[in-house]
């Protein structure tokens, strides 16, 4: 019985996980690559654009900008085209499709550097910032993404779908090789070296993924002379592989200790130096040099207080880490508070802007209705005394116009609109007595009827 549910359990697993009925034939898959793969003419005016596109999408830091590029972007074909030729022994199109990489490479440089040699934005974006420290992360990225466009490649239903643009998107190959251009134009050889390894990395490991796809899928692979040539190229895929993943490791690591470092800092400052008393200004924690600086607002910490608090770093898992507290009441260095400060000006900045924006939004809401509180307030008694004076109103209909003036050159200013519908005709001096009634009543600096 056991065994039985076992071996349905596998065929189910295998039926969902089945592709073979949707895939095109082999020769149809090898074709639709290979037709990929030739840069020149119409693929690499477009590719020069699409270059231009995302060079300005990084440039203003415009992340559907940057999206845009990387569809309009050819590159794809020769970067499977090397993963194909790689995983069916067929090095003529290995050949073939590394020439069309280097070219669409060298172009897309050059095409960068001059956009941002001659771009009077200089500054570099977050967007430009986040391809300079590749990690272990967009490995896997380029390795799954890769694996996707290889089999919706290979799928009759999925070849013309969304996959393929999706790769594109997710792997990003543009905005790096973009970012490689910034960092040669703007003389910053780290974030040109940092976004180059990046475009390396998803190059790879696309290719790999292309290889590992073929692979799964059972290609008809051409036959080795030499099998020892075979085993080498083998072997020297293998070793370009992890080359390009140690430095990636090394980054994640890195990354990932000082993340957890600054976790721990915070935690640490939260529990032991915030109290109802004491509030923490600003906070400056570097992994580096395994140092939390801190300044404190309020009731001062005694010294003594302070001691027992730098022997818990230890509890926090903040080992061999150097805790600096500066206190209002404290004498203190103008460099040491410019240091602490500096991270937080910026922000601190921004919150008085935004409550300045706020508050200025706030009068102007509160002016704009300022009006409607007059004639809301004013309503019930409105409603007696009009039927007792004016019986000839049946009712009125209370709003408000803007008023843009076309021939001079003054500020728009708002009037209030009343509608009055009548039970019977009002002479001119009965209309004049209720229009000055109706200012009174409802303060109104101007004031027009409309008869319904």
């Amino acid at each position: 019985m056991e065994k039985r549910l076992i071996k349905m359990i596998k065929q189910l697993i295998g039926r969902v996980f089945y592709v073979g009925e949707d895939k095109a034939s082999e020769q149809e898959t090898i074709d639709r690559i290979k037709d990929s793969v030739d840069f020149r003419g119409a693929k690499l005016w477009i590719l020069i654009f699409a270059i231009f596109v995302a060079s300005l999408g990084l440039n203003t830091n415009s992340t559907a900008v940057i999206i845009g590029a990387m569809l309009i972007s050819p590159i794809m074909g020769p970067i499977m085209g090397m993963g194909l030729g790689v995983g069916i022994n067929d090095f003529e199109l290995f050949k073939r499709s590394l020439k069309s990489f280097v070219t669409a490479t060298i172009f897309s440089v050059l095409t960068a550097t001059i956009y941002f040699l001659i771009t009077p934005l200089a500054e570099a974006q977050s967007e430009l910032l986040a391809r300079t420290a590749p990690t272990i992360y967009d490995v896997f990225i380029a390795l799954c993404g890769g694996l996707a466009g290889i089999i919706a490649t290979c799928s009759i239903s999925q070849r013309n779908g969304n996959v393929i643009p999706g790769v594109a998107i997710a792997t990003a190959l543009m905005p790096p090789i973009c970012t490689t251009g910034f960092g040669i134009a703007t003389g910053n050889w780290l974030y040109a070296a940092g976004a180059f390894y990046l475009y390396m990395i998803n190059t790879i490991f696309i290719s790999l993924a292309t290889v590992i796809g073929v692979h799964i899928m059972h290609f008809s692979k051409k036959e080795f002379r030499d099998p020892k040539r075979e085993r080498r190229v083998k072997q020297i895929i293998a070793t370009i592989a992890v080359v390009t993943m140690v430095p990636a490791s090394i980054l994640t690591y890195q990354l990932v200790r000082e993340t957890v470092f600054e976790n721990k800092a915070n935690s640490f400052i939260v529990q032991e130096l915030e109290s109802d008393t004491t509030r923490i200004v600003t906070r400056d924690i570097r992994y580096k040099d395994k140092t939390i600086n801190v300044v404190l607002f309020g009731k001062e910490v005694r010294k003594e207080r302070l001691d027992e608090i730098r022997k818990r770093l230890e509890k926090h898992g903040l080992e061999g880490t150097k805790l600096s507290v500066v206190q209002g009441g404290s004498n203190l260095d103008s460099k040491e508070i410019q240091t602490l400060l500096k991270g937080n000006a910026k922000l601190l900045s921004e919150e008085i802007q935004t409550e300045k924006l706020q508050r200025e939004k706030a009068e102007r809401i509160k002016k704009q209705w300022q009006p409607v509180e007059k004639v809301l307030n004013a309503a019930e008694s409105v409603q007696k005394e009009c039927r007792v004076l004016f019986p000839e109103v049946n009712s009125l209909h209370i709003g408000y116009g803007i008023n843009i003036h076309l021939e001079k050159e003054a500020p728009s200013d708002t009037t209030t609109l009343i509608s009055i519908r009548l039970k019977q005709k009002m002479n001119k001096a009965t209309e004049k007595k209720l229009k000055e009634w109706l200012k009174q009543k409802i303060q109104a600096d101007s004031l027009v009827i409309y008869p319904l």
